[in-house]
């Protein structure tokens, strides 16, 4: 699903990530840590190619994503699935319009969009807030709208950045379990997060970034920073 081989990003006064090379499998579940500024955000920016490396190759989905042309990144990024900490609700839209959204930009069907959102909407649990905006939820619900938003297009790659970080502990726990349930479902998630109790406990994948190098990567491991 996702392999880098070699990958440095340097910026103006720091190297970002030196020589990373670290392969995710189809179906994992994969936890990103480490420090503030250790080099997260970096490498989901790359495998998102929002930002390009100074060096090495990145494969996503058997495309080598480093000689992808402008032309075709629309086509890389419709099989991801991007969730942040804020949401990023349309205010105007209701909750079915948000995740319709996502469909009308890649021109699915009206008959693909009446069939995929309720389906989509029942999985979170939020299919009696179809016709809210985002202003009536609460922070959990609008999460789940997010993630509906997300995976809607039947993604084969998840990205989660920081998801949890604006919930409370038992909202934060609620989404996780979510999360789990789409990974079961055969979704590769790839999540960056600071809530050491979310990783000890989910015993899933952990991937340890720190100062722009892997320090760890572990099955069933540990948070295992102090920060």
């Amino acid at each position: 699903m996702i392999k880098l081989e070699h990958v440095t990003k340097n910026y103006d006064d720091h190297s970002a990530l030196h020589d990373v090379s670290i392969q995710i499998d189809d179906g994992d579940f994969v936890f990103l840590v480490g420090p503030t500024g250790a080099g997260k955000s970096t490498f989901i920016k790359l495998i998102s190619k929002e930002i390009e490396p100074d060096a090495g190759r990145i494969i996503v989905d058997d495309q080598d994503v480093t000689r992808l042309s402008n032309r075709r990144i629309p086509l890389l990024r419709r099989n991801m699935g991007m969730v942040s900490q804020d949401f990023r609700l349309l205010p105007k839209k209701t909750v079915f319009e948000n995740v319709a959204f996502a469909l009308e930009v890649v021109h699915c069907t009206k008959r693909t969009i009446k069939r995929q959102v309720p389906e989509v909407l029942a999985l979170m649990g939020i299919e009696d807030k179809a016709d809210n905006f985002p202003d009536d939820l609460s922070g959990g619900e609008q999460q789940r709208v997010a993630i509906a938003r997300a995976i809607v297009n039947r993604p084969k790659l998840l990205i989660a950045d920081e998801p949890t970080g604006n919930l409370d502990p038992d909202t934060a726990w609620e989404i996780m379990k979510l999360l789990d349930q789409i990974n079961r479902r055969g979704t590769t998630i790839v999540m960056v997060t600071h809530a050491k109790d979310i990783v000890n406990r989910m015993n899933k994948r952990v991937v340890a970034i720190d100062r722009g190098h892997i320090v760890r990567d572990s099955r069933g491991g540990e948070y295992g920073f102090d920060d």
